[in-house]
């Protein structure tokens, strides 16, 4: 198995759930990017400056993590932009139906035992799973 990096993976995982957390605690608010970025784009008196700040860290984390470690972070886009466009698309579509994403749901809701956030994850990766399989499998995409 390539990339296997289990107590990586494991502090990345512990990182990401004390800082919502603290987001929760501190702030009130869920860590669910969607919602960060809906507040961005409407935003109201008060509310836009943690969300902006939340965003750029998402942002410039990598570059702090490469600058701190020493390596090189290399990714690497193989799809074209208009599949990127679709899927972007897709995902916003669908978030905005699911009333969340990944983080909101899968990070967050789960975090506080929500049943309507167990569901929608499990829509989430039911969809991926499918979707990875499709790709790779019947219509012979990219590994």
């Amino acid at each position: 198995m390539e990339n296997f990096t289990p107590v990586a993976s494991l502090l990345g995982g512990m990182l990401i759930g004390i800082a919502a957390l603290v987001l929760l605690a501190f702030n009130g608010h869920i860590a669910g990017v969607t919602g960060v970025a809906r507040g961005v784009l409407t935003p109201k008196q008060n509310d836009t400056l943690w969300r902006v700040v939340f965003l750029l860290g998402l942002v410039v984390g990598p570059f702090v993590f490469q600058a701190v470690s020493g390596e090189t972070i290399v990714s690497t886009i193989t799809s074209s932009t208009l599949t990127l466009v679709i899927g972007g698309l897709l995902v916003g579509f669908g978030t905005s139906m699911g009333n969340g994403c990944t983080s909101g749901h899968g990070i967050c809701g789960l975090g506080r035992v929500s049943k309507r956030s167990l569901a929608a994850t499990g829509a989430f990766m039911a969809t991926a799973i499918v979707t990875v399989y499709m790709m790779r499998h019947v219509l012979g995409g990219a590994s």
